[in-house]
């Protein structure tokens, strides 16, 4: 990504160095991702993986010490702050996703324990309304930060300083290319959390029939890869 400057100083990493390198490869991967990335967990679950590795990368070129002058020489510049919120922003988006997985994995065992029961068991109409109460209320959450991304994608401004000094604007491009990836894994990772509603009884009805197998719940198969792993659950249970 530095290359795209045709004049640069000595003290950012250039091209050739390690660390702009896997940089660039390591984005490479995430585009290929996202071109080919479909809504199941197991699809989000690599755009997650393949985040991590372009962090461990990202920390890899941020604590090179050319990189960190670049970073003190222009601290409270606007282009500087804008990443600084973006990255909070980030952060927070995270924490608050993370607890609300937890609560979705909490309440699934919940659930799967009931389930296991004998199917009169009282608990399990309990635990399929928690379950449905807890799902209705990520759904919710999931698109008011999915509302929040929108907003944050749309303050990365231009600053005029960026045209003047190249290092400072090769550090900013690297920094807000990761950012806009991170935005992009958390858009598909809140879209899956915030599935629409099967609108008929047909539908869901139509879902389930590709669950079901000799009287038996099976996860989706080859057949329906692409399908939410969390609408088979409320097709399932639309059984009960």
């Amino acid at each position: 990504m530095a290359n795209m400057y045709h004049v640069r100083s000595n003290s950012f990493p250039s091209g050739s160095h390690p660390c702009s390198i896997r940089i660039e490869e390591e984005l490479s991967k995430m585009k290929t991702w996202e071109a080919t990335s479909t809504s199941t967990s197991e699809s989000i679950g690599t755009g997650l993986s393949l985040l991590e590795d372009l962090y461990i990368c990202l920390e890899d070129l941020l604590n090179v010490a050319s990189t960190q002058k670049v970073i003190s020489n222009h601290k409270g510049e606007k282009c500087m702050e804008e990443l600084f919120d973006g990255s909070v922003g980030i952060l927070d988006i995270c924490g608050i996703t993370r607890n609300t997985m937890s609560q979705v994995k909490e309440n699934v065992q919940a659930l799967h324990s009931s389930l296991r029961r004998r199917k009169g068991d009282s608990s399990i109409e309990k635990s399929v309304a928690e379950y449905n109460f807890l799902t209705k209320e990520m759904k919710k959450n999931a698109k008011k930060l999915m509302a929040s991304l929108k907003q944050m994608e749309s303050k990365f401004g231009v600053s005029p300083i960026l045209n003047q000094d190249q290092d400072l604007a090769s550090v900013i491009k690297v920094l807000r290319e990761v950012i806009t990836m991170n935005m992009l894994i958390f858009q598909s990772l809140l879209s899956y959390l915030a599935w629409p509603a099967s609108k008929s009884k047909a539908t869901k009805w139509l879902m389930v029939a590709r669950l079901m197998h000799k009287k038996r719940v099976i996860s989706c198969d080859e057949e329906s890869q692409n399908v939410n792993e969390l609408q088979c659950v409320e097709a399932s249970l639309s059984t009960f």
